[in-house]
């Protein structure tokens, strides 16, 4: 039973990883802005947020775009993760029509802005090639909008929340 059970986690951990993923191409893409960097750090975003989500150091998973030369934060989308898995036939999906909503209301972002990912982990987690330590940008000015679980694979899953101006 522990095989299976692994097994599944795994599975869980890529389902959810793959749809962090898949959802930042999209609101990157339609805030306006070239994904082509992002498509381009794929392999080592995925790493990082497989390895911290399989040893439950992940918290959040954070898209910033941002102006180039002020530095000052226009949009940001935050994905929480939640670690209730358990195994069985859960449920599992990705729930982008929340998502395409939300990205409508949040808008387009000028076309000369930029953006980052933040992975946010707890205290001990595993190091990952290619990431270190950083900081998110302030969030002054900005209001929180959450917009509940938008992906799940067995109650291992994240909830999405995005700041604009208010």
């Amino acid at each position: 039973m522990t095989v299976v059970s692994a097994y599944s986690y795994t599975h869980s951990v890529t389902f959810v990883a793959d749809n962090i993923l898949r959802s930042f191409k999209e609101i990157i893409r339609e805030a306006g802005l070239s994904p082509a960097q992002f498509v381009a750090d794929w392999e080592k975003n995925q790493r990082a947020i497989r390895s911290w989500m399989e040893s439950g150091h992940l918290r959040r998973v954070v898209l910033e775009i941002f102006h180039p030369v002020t530095d000052e934060l226009i949009h940001r989308w935050d994905l929480d993760i939640a670690y209730e898995w358990s195994g069985g036939d859960g449920s599992f999906y990705a729930d982008m029509e929340q998502l395409k909503y939300a990205m409508k209301k949040a808008g387009v972002a000028p076309s000369h802005a930029k953006y980052d990912i933040v992975l946010q982990v707890t205290p001990g987690h595993p190091s990952v090639s290619g990431w270190g330590d950083g900081a998110c940008r302030s969030t002054a000015g900005l209001t929180r909008h959450a917009l509940g679980s938008t992906i799940d694979h067995n109650g291992l899953g994240a909830s999405a929340a995005y700041w604009r101006r208010a």
